[in-house]
């Protein structure tokens, strides 16, 4: 006999889910938290408001080397699938931007209901509990928790990433699958704000602070929304999503007056407005302080009437097609989500059982499944925990 039919390693979004899910079928089901609370990114999702879902989810919203993995969860378990669960508890959300909801009032609403369906299957949850050891028996297995060992006949590995480590994050899931002989495709910082360096940090210095509507684009994937100047780089919400993408020593292209041909506007601007100058000309599409940095950068100001057609050319180019090499990213301790994990090719898409060691399942940001920005990882939460939540 087993002390339970199923532990899962992190009260987190994924963990939760799989509890709750098990719970139902009458599994006797024990959570295991490291840390001191629960839910610790639910917690400060969305400005403490917990963007719970996106409407539009689709398997295009996520990077893996083994893009097809994410589908059948994300069929089976979708963003309406979760909405009704949050309209069943009473929440009142709405539609912020671009399919993403977020909680009217506060994330501890989407815990709380979390915790609610728990404590209806009689799912045990252990918050501050570490583990020591982890041993495979001849069915299921022991983990060794210092006073208290328990067995289980399942265990399912729910505990995240290396992201935002101050939360408790430590890769823990990653040591655990190489234990048992699972590749690992290497975790990076995804979701991240880009940083600059030395003379770079210096030039962009007067721009720290001011936000920007711009198009963001690395070799074919771009991402339309605001970017923010900051005292260390680059950050906003298409920063964070082109980060994603990116890797060291390669550029970006940003795009500061998306779907405006700055070139056209220029010239055409020359031609009724001869007498404005430049930098006032660009601050009637840009922000102030950005026109007046382009005026800088390119060195090119003065009234339009005195400026060549070549000189025109090359500021719109500044700001239609302005190429900037990151020195970095601020790493794992601002990233919102982990990229890379355990190696999916050797999990099974519907079960999330590994196909080396029966009754061991990797379920969330553990796996090498990255969401975009705007509730797509936690509809991949959901729906991973889920779709292992029906079998464990």
């Amino acid at each position: 006999m087993t002390d339970f039919d199923v532990v899962i390693i992190g009260a987190g979004a994924a963990g939760l889910m799989c509890a709750i899910e098990a719970g139902k079928r009458g599994r006797k089901v024990l959570v295991i938290e490291s840390t001191d609370t629960i839910a610790g990114k639910i917690r400060i999702s969305g400005g403490g408001r917990c963007n719970f879902t996106n409407r539009d989810t689709n398997p295009k919203n996520f990077l893996s080397q083994n893009p097809h993995f994410c589908i059948s969860a994300l069929r089976r378990y979708t963003p309406a699938d979760f909405i009704a669960l949050v309209e069943q508890h009473g929440i009142a959300y709405h539609e912020k931007k671009l399919g993403q909801l977020f909680c009217d009032g506060k994330s501890l609403q989407i815990i709380d209901m979390l915790v609610r369906e728990c404590e209806a299957v009689n799912v045990e949850i252990r918050t501050a509990t570490h583990i020591e050891d982890i041993q495979k028996l001849d069915v299921g297995f022991k983990l060794y928790l210092g006073r208290d060992d328990v067995t289980c006949t399942a265990l399912v590995v729910a505990c995240g990433g290396k992201s935002i480590p101050k939360m408790g994050a430590t890769g823990f899931g990653y040591q655990m699958a190489r234990q048992f002989g699972h590749d690992i495709i290497p975790p990076e910082p995804a979701l991240v704000p880009f940083t600059f360096q030395n003379e770079q940090l210096e030039k962009f210095k007067s721009l720290a602070g001011v936000s920007v509507e711009a198009e963001v684009r690395h070799g074919k994937t771009r991402f339309a929304e605001a970017i923010l100047f900051t005292h260390r780089g680059l950050s906003g919400p298409a920063i964070l999503q082109i980060s994603s993408y990116w890797q060291p020593g390669e550029d970006i292209t940003l795009d500061l007056a998306p779907g405006q041909d700055m070139a056209a506007y220029l010239t055409d601007l020359k031609k009724s407005q001869p007498k404005l100058e430049l930098h006032n000309a660009l601050a009637q599409v840009l922000p102030r302080r950005v026109a007046q940095f382009i005026c800088s950068e390119t060195m090119v100001n003065g009234r339009l009437a005195d400026l060549s057609h070549q000189k025109l050319l090359a500021v719109a180019a500044h700001i239609n097609t302005w190429t900037i090499r990151p020195n970095g990213t601020e790493g794992f301790r601002t990233a919102e989500v982990t990229r890379g994990g355990v190696d999916t090719r050797g999990i099974s898409s519907k079960s999330f059982e590994s196909e080396i060691i029966p009754g061991l399942y990797f379920i969330g940001e553990v796996l090498d499944v990255t969401g975009h920005l705007g509730g797509y990882n936690f509809q991949w939460a959901w729906a991973s925990g889920h779709a292992a939540g029906q079998v464990v």
